[in-house]
């Protein structure tokens, strides 16, 4: 059984084929899947998909895009919720900075970032982190509150040799990236993460891994994913499906 650990199924593009999307998943053999949170308007939306499934699960939180509808009390009343695993996805995107105030909108995603970390540890729920060209930032923040952190996962991890050094208390979300042509670095640095650290997730509706690239992703892609993290560190696919879904049941108690 595969757990696909990031999987946006509250996005607008699975509107018309949401049940054949899950049906197929769970055909092949993805047992699992959880919904993170992005934007806090698509909350009601994620928390109704995943009560509407067993094996389905979400998580409440504020992408670094979407800070400005950001609501403490909204994040705090869906995770009562019992098929709220985790917070986030929240975290440092400085991807597409603004022409202006760019220290004053790093600082905003900060604060945002850290209240969200603050959450989790009051909370006792895992964190799901986003990074995008953050990384010393990222590493900066996290390194202060890891101790308090029940734990957490590094989505999409991006490969940066210094986000090593939360091993101890972060796993390695890896998805299509994997696959692409493109993804050497991150071929090359999957080795040196803990078997016990790593996770597989599509981040569907993006990121869709070869040989499907530039069509819409979905969790049964997640197959692939799997077969090439069995043959770059050399393990049965079987191997590879056991260890990240005992790691992934370890982190949000799934």
């Amino acid at each position: 059984m595969i757990i696909d650990t990031h999987c946006h199924l509250d996005d607008a593009r699975y509107d018309d084929d949401i049940n054949s999307v899950i049906k197929n998943a769970f055909d092949n053999k993805v047992g699992k899947i959880i919904i993170p949170g992005a934007d806090i308007k698509d909350l009601p939306k994620a928390a109704k998909i995943a009560n509407s499934y067993e094996n389905i699960y979400f998580a409440a939180g504020v992408h670094p895009y979407e800070i400005d509808g950001y609501d403490e009390s909204v994040i705090c009343e869906f995770a009562k919720d019992k098929k709220c695993v985790a917070i986030g996805e929240c975290g440092l995107d400085y991807f597409r900075l603004p022409e202006v105030d760019v220290e004053q909108y790093k600082a905003r995603q900060k604060d945002i970032f850290i209240t969200q970390i603050k959450l989790a540890i009051e909370l006792k729920l895992p964190l799901i982190v986003h990074i995008r060209d953050a990384n010393e930032d990222s590493l900066k923040i996290l390194k202060e509150y890891e101790n308090e952190l029940v734990g957490g996962v590094l989505h999409c991890f991006n490969a940066s040799p210094i986000l090593l050094e939360l091993s101890s208390k972060f796993y390695y979300g890896i998805g299509g990236v994997l696959t692409f042509k493109n993804g050497k670095k991150l071929t090359q640095i999957l080795p040196k993460i803990p078997l016990n650290r790593l996770l597989i997730e599509t981040d569907a509706p993006y990121l869709t891994p070869e040989p499907y690239r530039g069509k819409r992703n979905e969790p049964a892609f997640t197959t692939f994913v799997v077969d090439k993290m069995a043959e770059i560190l050399s393990m049965n696919r079987d191997e590879i499906v056991d260890l990240t879904t005992q790691n992934a049941s370890r982190l949000f108690g799934i």
